[in-house]
This record gives C-alpha cells, structure tokens and sequence, in this order.
C-alpha cells in the first residue's frame, strides 16, 4: 500500500502522478491530486481543473476573472464556451 502525500491515507488503490519537472506524488484520490497540484485562480482563488485562461503568464480560472484580474488586457480576453453561432 501507499500512503497519499496530502492526507496521509494510507491506500492500496493508491496512484503516483509525475510531473515534467520530475517530481513524483502519492495520492489515495482525484480530490487530493487537485489540492496538490492544481493551480489557484489569481482573482477569485478557484482551483482550476480544465484548461482556465493564461494572460502573460498568469492563471485564471475563466474569461471573466482574467478579465478582472488582467489589467489592461480586458478587451482582448473572449470565452466562447456554449456561444450562440452568428
């Protein structure tokens, strides 16, 4: 069995996640993955799990908060996710 690195469950479904950078985690489940490794929105502080929005190498989880958190860049930000044709 493993133990998971963020909650200390000790699991024999346990998963390893290594990431480009070489680093190796333990984890007993999906949601303690996310706590480790997903990336906090910087205007609302969301974990982001698909794929957010980068603006200058800032992480966002939506349009909407890169919007608000991006300054100066507001008007170039679109999200067309479920946008009506036309």
């Amino acid at each position: 069995m493993a133990r998971c690195d963020v909650c200390g469950n000790d699991y024999w479904m346990a998963f390893e996640v290594r990431t480009v950078s070489g680093d190796v985690y333990t984890f007993d489940s999906f949601e303690c993955a996310i706590q480790k490794l997903a990336p906090r929105c910087e205007h609302c502080e969301c974990r982001i799990l698909g794929h957010g929005v980068e603006v200058e190498g800032r992480f966002f989880c939506c349009a909407h908060c890169a919007r608000q958190g991006a300054s100066g860049l507001g008007g170039q930000i679109r999200d067309t996710v479920g946008a009506l044709p036309g």
